[in-house]
């Protein structure tokens, strides 16, 4: 579960409920079914007119990433198993790794030992992991586009809303108690918009960013893992050159886990 973004939704909730109460406008008031329409149904259907159905297909998969954690190999756990692979090569050489292949869990990391193994030349390699890199990254932009476009259609649509309200309300000016009632009800819609697009839409695009950047991040851990396999490298140079996408408190952690093992690398 990703427990931040439970606490933000939630915390903006109440954020918003407590600040109505303390400037003493009545929750009751938040309960206007057509600006819930204009705002959730206006922004879906400007989403729909934006992307194509096979884009928007990866709705619910989006979800589910924000609120569930991706399960993703550890950094420091990555570099220990290519310092094991890189002494095993060493020793025996690369078909040594054959019977590795089916315990990697992750398909890219899976397809890019298979392709060492089989003899591939270097550049090949690269330029095909780097390709599937790009796709994949480019798959994670439209992900975070559909919130982004959602975030900036939310707030607008919730200006129209009000726009509506206003109609509405101005139509009938006999009861002046009547008339404010509606004008406030009219404004619902833009508190609606506002909220939906920056506490829960652009942050969420925002998220999703994030989440994409460090899963290329590892692909790119686990490209120059590979290719140092192939050339041949010790590993201590494998574990120094995968050290740089560490934090400086990993590679701290990282360090004193490899001077207390008291093992001498090839």
């Amino acid at each position: 579960m990703q427990i931040s973004t439970v606490i933000g939704l939630v915390l903006g909730l109440i954020s918003v409920v407590v600040g109505m109460i303390l400037k003493g406008a009545p929750i009751s008031s938040l309960m206007v079914p057509a600006a819930y329409l204009i705002i959730i149904g206006g922004t879906a259907a400007a989403v729909f007119m934006a992307f194509p159905m096979e884009e928007l297909k990866r709705f619910p998969k989006l979800v589910k990433i924000v609120f569930f954690k991706q399960q993703l190999m550890d950094r420091k756990e990555m570099i220990t198993l290519f310092m094991d692979w890189a002494s095993i090569t060493r020793r025996e050489g690369l078909l040594a790794l054959e019977s590795k292949v089916e315990e990697i869990n992750d398909d890219f990391l899976r397809s890019g030992m298979r392709m060492i193994i089989d003899g591939n030349d270097q550049d090949f390699v690269r330029d095909v992991l780097m390709e599937d890199i790009n796709a994949t990254e480019d798959r994670h932009k439209i992900g975070s586009l559909i919130f982004s476009q959602a975030g900036m259609y939310a707030p607008t649509l919730g200006v129209l809303g009000a726009v509506i309200g206003l109609i509405a309300a101005l139509g009938d000016m006999s009861d002046m108690a009547v008339l404010a009632h509606a004008i406030g009800a009219a404004f619902i819609a833009t508190l609606l918009g506002i909220f939906t697009g920056y506490v829960i839409f652009h942050p969420i695009a925002t998220k999703l960013k994030r989440i994409s950047k460090n899963e290329i991040e590892l692909r790119l851990m686990m490209l120059e893992g590979l290719l140092s396999i192939q050339s041949g490298v010790s590993t201590i140079a494998i574990s120094q050159k995968l050290s740089v996408f560490l934090t400086p408190s990993e590679r701290k952690v990282m360090k004193e886990r490899e001077g207390g093992s008291g093992e001498q690398k090839d």
